[in-house]
C-alpha cells in the first residue's frame, strides 16, 4: 500500500480523490471494514469519526452497531480494527470506554497531507460533490433611507455564504432585494413633489432625514397621507411623473450602497439587484395562479394564503384590489425556484421577520412550487447592540449609519496601525489600516453565532490579540514576514518533505486538515462562526508550534519542512480569512 497520500486516497474511492485527508482515507477503510467484519447489510456503514482529546481520532460507530449484530460494544470495536488494513495510514490502535477506538495516524501520512494542502488552491478543502443552485436573499436596503446598522449583519453574513458555496463548487445567485415599492415610497414622492412645486427644490443628499419628514407628515396630517395613498397608487401604475421622480430617490440610495459595498468589499454587484418593482409585472399572474390552484382563498375581501400553525394568513391581494408584501415575496420565491433554478434558497433577513418568511416558505410548499430536491431556509441573525446592552443608536440617539460605523472602525485601526508599524509607508499604512477597520467589523459579526444579538464595540474589534479579526491577519502577516526576512520564496521550499517529529508539528499538521471540515460547516449550516473558530484555533496552534519549534535556526532539511508547515498555515489563514471577505495584508 503506498504513503502517498493522493494517489492512496483515489485507490479506495474516486469521490476523495480531491481531500488530502487521511482522516477521510482512515474513515472510508474503517466503513469497508465494517462491511467485511458484519456483512453487507453494513455496506456504507458510517464508521462516525471524531475529533478526540485523547488521541488524533476516535471512531465511534461500535456503540451503535452492537445491538445490530448482537455483541458488546467492545467485542464490535475489535472486529472492526481485525477487519480492516490501515497500513501506512494509521501507527496505533486502542480500544477504549466502552468501545471507543482511538487513532494515532502515520507521521509520514500527516506530512504528505500537509504537501498537498500547502501546494492546493482549495488547501485541502474538496468541491462538493453535488453542485448546487444556492440563491442567496442578502443585504436588500430599501431606498427611504442610507444603509444603517440594520443593514450591517445581512450584508456581511450573506456575502460570507455567497464565497463559501462558491468556494465549494456551488452556482451562486445573489439577489439584492431592494425594498422600493409600497406606501413608505408614496409618503416620500409625495413630499418630494409637493416641495418642489412650491418652489423649494429638496435636497436628497440625506435620505433619513428626507424619510423621517416624510413619516412624521403622513402620521400627523390626515389630508397628506391619503394623497401619498393615492401617489403610491400612481407609482404602481406607471404615472411618468411619479415614476421620474421615483428614479431620483432610488439613484440617490443606490449610489449611497455602491459607496458602503466597495468600502466593505462585498461581491455585490449592479447585476445583482432584483427589487421589489421587478416583480410588479409578474404580480397579477403569480396571485392568479395561486387563486386557480385553491391555495389562495377569498377572505373578507382579501385573497389571502392559510398556512397551518399560523393564527393570521398570508395575504396576497388586499380587498381594495392592491397587492401587498405577500405577493412580491411569492412571485420572487416563484421566480428563483422555476426562472433561476435555485435548488437552495436562503433569506439572510434579521430575526424579526422569521414568521412572514416561513410563512412565504410553506405557502409555497402548498402551491406545490418548492418541492425537493429544492428547499428554502430562513438565515436568521440577532441584532447590533451597543455596549450598554441596548440596540446600537448614534450619540444623537438615531440609528447610526453604516458608513459612519465603518468609518469609526478605520479610525481606531489606524491609531493601533499607526503606533505598531510606524515605520510602514504613509499610504500603505492608510490601506492596511481599512483592511484591519474593516476586517474587524466583520469578524467581530461573523464570528458570533448568528442567532445571538453581539456587541458592536470598535475598540475591542481592532485588538491584536484575543478572538479578533487583527489576530488573525496579524498571525498571517507574522509567517509573511519570516519569508521575506530570510529572503526565501515560498514555492521554492513548496514540495519539501515535511517531518512530523514534534508534538507541536503534529498539533498544527492535524489543525491544518481541519480547514475542510470547517468551511463545509459553514454551507451546511449557514454558520460563518465556525470557520472563525477554526481559524482562530489554526492560529493558536501555530503560535504554540512556532514557539516551540524554531524555524530559521533549524538544520536545514527540519527548517524546509516547518517552511511548509508555516506556508500551509499562512495559505488556510489567507483562504479562510478571504471566504470571510476579510483581506489578509502581507504585513502589519
Amino acid at each position: 500500500m503506498t504513503h502517498s497520500l493522493r494517489s492512496f486516497v483515489c485507490e479506495i474511492s474516486n469521490d476523495m480523490a480531491e481531500s488530502p485527508s487521511p482522516f477521510v482515507a482512515v474513515g472510508l477503510l474503517l466503513s469497508a471494514a465494517i462491511e467485511s467484519a458484519f456483512g453487507s447489510d453494513f455496506a456504507g456503514e458510517d464508521a462516525v469519526l471524531r475529533p478526540s482529546q485523547h488521541a488524533d481520532a476516535q471512531a465511534n460507530a461500535a456503540m451503535a452497531l452492537a445491538k445490530r449484530v448482537g455483541k458488546p460494544p467492545r467485542d464490535v470495536a475489535q472486529a472492526i480494527i481485525d477487519a480492516a488494513d490501515l497500513g501506512g495510514l494509521v501507527k496505533r490502535t486502542e480500544i477504549a470506554g466502552p468501545g471507543f477506538i482511538n487513532l494515532w495516524i502515520e507521521e509520514a501520512a500527516l506530512g504528505a497531507a500537509v504537501v498537498t494542502i500547502n501546494e492546493d488552491a482549495h488547501h485541502g478543502v474538496a468541491l462538493a460533490a453535488d453542485a448546487e443552485t444556492v440563491v442567496i436573499d442578502y443585504s436588500s436596503p430599501t431606498i427611504t433611507k442610507e444603509m444603517h446598522v440594520g443593514h450591517l449583519r445581512s450584508t456581511i453574513i450573506g456575502d460570507a455564504l455567497a464565497r463559501t458555496f462558491a468556494f465549494l463548487g456551488h452556482k451562486v445567485i445573489r439577489q439584492n432585494h431592494y425594498g422600493d415599492w409600497g406606501t413608505n415610497y408614496g409618503s416620500l414622492l409625495e413630499l418630494y413633489i409637493e416641495l418642489r412645486d412650491g418652489g423649494d427644490e429638496p435636497t436628497l443628499d440625506d435620505l433619513n432625514a428626507f424619510y423621517k419628514d416624510a413619516d412624521a407628515r403622513f402620521n400627523s396630517d390626515e389630508a397628506f397621507a391619503g394623497r401619498a395613498r393615492a401617489r403610491t397608487v400612481a407609482l404602481q401604475s406607471g404615472d411618468p411623473e411619479t415614476r421620474e421622480v421615483w428614479n431620483r430617490f432610488v439613484t440617490t440610495a443606490h449610489a449611497h450602497n455602491v459607496e458602503n459595498y466597495n468600502r466593505l468589499g462585498v461581491l455585490l454587484t449592479d447585476d445583482d439587484v432584483k427589487p421589489e418593482s421587478a416583480y410588479n409585472d409578474l404580480l397579477a399572474d403569480t396571485v392568479a395562479e395561486l387563486e386557480g390552484n385553491g391555495v389562495a382563498v377569498l377572505d373578507d375581501g382579501a385573497l389571502c394564503i392559510f398556512v397551518e400553525g399560523y393564527d393570521a394568513p398570508l395575504m396576497v391581494k388586499k380587498s381594495d384590489g392592491g397587492f401587498g408584501y405577500g405577493a412580491t415575496d411569492m412571485a420572487a420565491i416563484r421566480y428563483r425556484l422555476r426562472d433561476l433554478g435555485g435548488t437552495r434558497l436562503l433569506y439572510v433577513v434579521d430575526s424579526r421577520q422569521s414568521q412572514h418568511l416561513n410563512q412565504v416558505i410553506r405557502a409555497a410548499q402548498k402551491a406545490d412550487w418548492l418541492k425537493p430536491p429544492a428547499r428554502a431556509e430562513h438565515v436568521n441573525f440577532g441584532s447590533v447592540m451597543g455596549r450598554d446592552g441596548r440596540p446600537l443608536k448614534s450619540r444623537s440617539g438615531e440609528t447610526p449609519k453604516l458608513s459612519e460605523m465603518l468609518d469609526e472602525a478605520v479610525e481606531r485601526a489606524a491609531l493601533v496601525v499607526n503606533e505598531k508599524s510606524p515605520d510602514i509607508d504613509g499610504d500603505e499604512r492608510a490601506a492596511i489600516a481599512r483592511a484591519v477597520g474593516i476586517g474587524a467589523v466583520k469578524y467581530a459579526d461573523l464570528s458570533s453565532e448568528r442567532v445571538k444579538d453581539y456587541t458592536f464595540d470598535p475598540e475591542r474589534m481592532v485588538a491584536f490579540d484575543g478572538n479578533t479579526g487583527p489576530y488573525l491577519q496579524y498571525a498571517h502577516a507574522r509567517i509573511k514576514s519570516m519569508f521575506r526576512r530570510a529572503a526565501i520564496e515560498p514555492a521554492s521550499v513548496a514540495g519539501a518533505n515535511v517531518m512530523i517529529a514534534e508534538p507541536q508539528e503534529r498539533a498544527l499538521a492535524i489543525a491544518l486538515l481541519g480547514f475542510d471540515e470547517a468551511v463545509n460547516a459553514v454551507a451546511d449550516g449557514c454558520a460563518p462562526h465556525k470557520l472563525c473558530t477554526y481559524l482562530f484555533d489554526l492560529a493558536q496552534t501555530f503560535t504554540s508550534f512556532y514557539e516551540a519549534c524554531p524555524v530559521l535556526k533549524a538544520d536545514d532539511e527540519t527548517r524546509d519542512s516547518r517552511l511548509v508547515l508555516s506556508g500551509a498555515t499562512a495559505g488556510v489563514l489567507k483562504s479562510g480569512l478571504g471566504l470571510l471577505g476579510i483581506d489578509a495584508p502581507e504585513q502589519l
